[in-house]
């Protein structure tokens, strides 16, 4: 059982606070959805969390089973059991998938993956998010589709197995079939119960794939209303504007 826990979390990025005191607790086997407008601060959370450089912690906590996050390099975290899918994946040129994922899987672990089932890890994921084998030779994200791209992030994600991920609106930019693919790989992750998710999202579209134990608005940098999967029906009727009125 691994724990994740926010405590009054404060963000600021180049001198303009962002996060103004996030608290939340994310288990093994548990989903929580974070759903606000554009600007509320989502992703500055995700990226705080992982340790970007652009944002810089102004107060509060981020410990994962007790280590306190901010004070490991994002390497650690990584090791640590901390995963991000990011929004806009980078392409990274001269680097295959194949090698980019088995260095990500030696990193994390401690030891390189035993080349045979590398592969036929590698390949079977790549089967069930229905990505072309060739993939595995090209450079990552290069020259991908953006339902590529997040297609590799879930990969990634299935290959390293974290106790935590964060997925940064891992529905954007995704068609249906893509948006249906994603998320059943999402739901493979889910389905041993050993890890938490929290899905960073505008949308309910992806909810109804991926099924939330905890739904959590943001507004203004802060969780302002939380709730069970019935307040995404409520934000999908009504939308934020009551928050974001609120939060000014």
């Amino acid at each position: 059982m691994s724990t994740l826990e926010i405590r009054d979390l404060k963000v600021a990025v180049e001198d303009k606070e962002i996060l103004r005191g996030v608290n939340l607790t994310v288990k093994s086997g548990q989903t929580h959805a974070i759903m606000g407008p554009n600007g509320s601060g989502k992703s500055t959370l995700a990226y705080a969390i992982a340790g970007h450089p652009k944002y810089t912690i102004t107060g509060g906590e981020v410990l994962l089973d007790g280590v306190d996050l901010l004070e490991l390099s994002v390497d650690e975290r990584a090791r640590a059991g901390l995963f991000l899918a990011m929004q806009y994946p980078v392409e990274v040129p001269g680097v295959s998938v194949s090698n980019f994922l088995r260095s990500a899987v030696t990193a994390v672990q401690g030891e390189a993956p035993k080349l045979r089932q590398f592969a036929k890890d590698l390949k079977n994921g790549m089967d069930a998010l229905a990505i072309d084998t060739a993939f595995a030779q090209r450079n990552l994200n290069e020259g991908f589709s953006g339902g590529e791209k997040k297609r590799h992030e879930i990969l990634q994600l299935e290959l390293l197995k974290p106790k935590i991920a964060v997925l940064d609106e891992t529905d954007s930019g995704l068609d249906v079939d893509a948006l249906r693919v994603v998320s059943e790989g999402i739901n493979r992750f889910r389905a041993t119960g050993e890890t938490g998710v929290l899905l960073i999202t505008h949308y309910t579209r992806i909810l109804r794939y991926v099924k939330p134990d905890f739904v959590h608005v943001f507004a203004g940098g802060r969780i302002v209303e939380e709730g069970g999967p019935e307040l995404a029906d409520k934000l999908e009727s009504e939308g934020y504007e009551q928050y974001t009125k609120a939060s000014v």
